[in-house]
């Protein structure tokens, strides 16, 4: 039914009804008025106003007549500015006709104004309004008791009232449940644009941490056998032609991560080649590579750490490379590293010391944390670990990390 070509056009029409009152709210003012005086007055002023035969009504002028009516209808263009003085005015006009015995169709009036006051006005005076309008059709139904019985006369009108009211609040009850929805769907919007810019920065820390310890670490390897091939060029050429050649290796391997961690970013992508992420038996090579820059690297594991899962172990690698990283940055190329992890029931624990520069105090990682130590702590605060680095007590740097594998659990489930 709603799809109907007509049900259509008559809600478009409404619509640019709606636009037109909210721009020029005086139109339907005006029109309302227009209205009940074509309607309801002209009459009156055309033929006499009421039945003669069994009331006695009394007889006005068209002069009288015309006042009578405009005291009636011209307060009605103020009665969705001010409903309740609207509705004051209107009443006491009515009143005061009806003792007097005049008979008017401009009398329905009342009726919009008490419509306006359930529609627009305030609902405290509501009561008051009813009780008013109440009062006055008690008058007039003592008024026309010569001609209708009274109850009767007082049942129509005050079925007349009562239907009045129900209709405002009906229609205030649907535009309250309206602006709700619109203010529902406004708030959803923003939520959702809120948890999109949430996704986006999420996902931005995330490359952000990936191209860290990418470049971070692949740049320091090289940065180490630049130094080692410039050293050694003149007195080991060999020696220097393999510091190039590795150079080269870590070089590609960087510029292959970095290109598959750029792939996922690409909006249109052909489909990169895809590889699977870092873990626990890459570490191997990994050492090989911070070997090669000139440090000695010591690797020892205890329990069964080829069974972590592999999200664990994406985490225990690039912690590992952040650890080695820093070794390698601040110790130096020929400090010496101990690299140890260790799984015992649920937990990790993730070990990296060096002993600092061999020929000089131990060379500590500035008081400013950087994206590195950071960068490790989110990663171990998504198991519920925690990650700890300071001076070693013999002299060099620890990194130590702590993570927990037991999967969290609901806090609002109970058990069973």
């Amino acid at each position: 039914m709603w799809a109907h070509p007509v049900v259509v056009r008559l809600t478009r029409a409404g619509q640019r009804l709606r636009g037109l009152d909210q721009r020029h709210p005086w139109l339907l003012d005006t029109a309302v008025v227009a209205v009940v005086l074509l309607l309801f007055c002209v009459p009156d002023l055309v033929h006499d106003a009421g039945p003669r035969e069994r009331i006695r009504i009394a007889h006005l002028s068209t002069a009288a007549t015309l006042v009578w009516q405009l005291a009636l209808v011209l307060p009605l263009w103020w009665r969705r500015r001010a409903p309740s003085a609207t509705f004051a005015v209107i009443a006491a006009v009515f009143m005061a006709q009806w003792a007097g015995m005049v008979w008017l169709r401009a009398d329905v009036a009342l009726l919009i104004a008490l419509y306006s006051l359930a529609l627009h006005g305030r609902l405290r005076h509501l009561p008051w309004a009813c009780a008013v309008m109440a009062a006055a059709l008690g008058v007039a139904a003592v008024r026309l008791s010569s001609a209708v019985f009274f109850g009767d006369a007082l049942f129509f009108l005050a079925s007349a009232a009562t239907a009045s009211v129900a209709l405002g609040l009906v229609l205030r009850i649907r535009r309250a449940h309206v602006a709700a929805l619109r203010e529902r769907a406004v708030r959803l919007e923003i939520e959702r644009d809120q948890r999109t810019e949430l996704a986006a920065a999420t996902e931005r820390a995330r490359v952000a941490r990936e191209m860290h310890d990418i470049i971070g670490h692949n740049l320091s390897v090289i940065i180490g056998l630049a130094d080692g091939g410039a050293y050694a060029a003149e007195l080991n050429p060999g020696r220097a032609k393999e510091a190039l050649q590795l150079i080269a290796g870590t070089g590609r391997q960087a510029l292959g991560e970095m290109r598959r961690m750029l792939g996922v970013l690409r909006e249109q992508r052909q489909g990169p080649e895809l590889s699977p992420q870092p873990g626990v038996a890459d570490l191997d090579e990994l050492c090989e590579r911070v070997r090669a820059a000139g440090p000695q690297v010591r690797y020892r594991t205890a329990g069964d750490v080829e069974l972590l899962d592999p999200a664990a172990q994406l985490t225990v690698y690039r912690i590992v490379q952040e650890a080695l990283t820093n070794s390698l940055k601040h110790a130096g190329t020929r400090t010496r590293a101990e690299l140890r992890i260790a799984v015992e029931g649920d937990t990790v624990l993730i070990r990296v010391q060096d002993n600092g520069p061999p020929d000089g105090p131990s060379a500590a990682p500035p008081n400013e944390e950087g994206h590195g130590l950071a960068g490790m702590r989110e990663r171990a605060a998504l198991y519920g670990g925690t990650v700890a680095a300071g001076p070693a007590p013999g002299g060099g740097w620890t990194v130590e990390a702590l993570l927990s594998l037991t999967p969290p659990t609901d806090p609002g489930g109970s058990a069973s």
